[in-house]
């Protein structure tokens, strides 16, 4: 037979801490993040240089930032970069891409999706396609389960 005892050392587990739906993001988000430099970025895109425009707009995404303003100027600014390509020159530019990268635009190109334009589809899907063929099924998978969005 079990015997009683008095012990209350079960009730100094705060239950509450453990509940799954009152998540708390343990890394610390950076409000300092800038975005791309717009500088830079624009001086390639006047010399006609559209691959390294590319890499210096995805080499600082607003992903920490919790300022929506500098996440829709970055988006704004990677559009811009995207659509300067031709369409036979979308494949060369996503081979050049890293991993991380690949997944960096794959970041921008869903929220592309989440407010088309009339133009902008055709560009994004272009981009999509080739980028999927370079960062496979595990690039979109990765980006879907991201809690940090541009």
């Amino acid at each position: 037979m079990a015997k009683s005892t008095r012990s209350t050392k079960f009730r100094k587990v705060n239950v509450d801490d453990f509940d799954e739906n009152r998540f708390r993001d343990d890394e610390q988000t950076d409000d300092a993040v800038t975005g791309p430099d717009e500088a830079e970025v624009n001086q390639y895109l006047l010399q006609k240089k559209n691959t390294d425009a590319l890499h210096a707009v995805l080499r600082n995404p607003p992903v920490g930032s919790k300022n929506q303003a500098t996440k829709d100027k970055a988006y704004a600014l990677v559009l811009r970069v995207l659509s300067s390509f031709k369409a036979s020159e979308v494949e060369n530019a996503v081979k050049q891409l890293d991993k991380e990268t690949v997944d960096i635009l794959m970041k921008y190109l869903y929220k592309g999706f989440l407010t088309p334009t009339e133009k902008s589809s055709a560009i994004l899907l272009t981009w999509h396609e080739k980028a999927v063929s370079s960062g496979g099924l595990g690039s979109i998978v990765r980006v879907l389960t991201d809690r940090k969005s541009v």
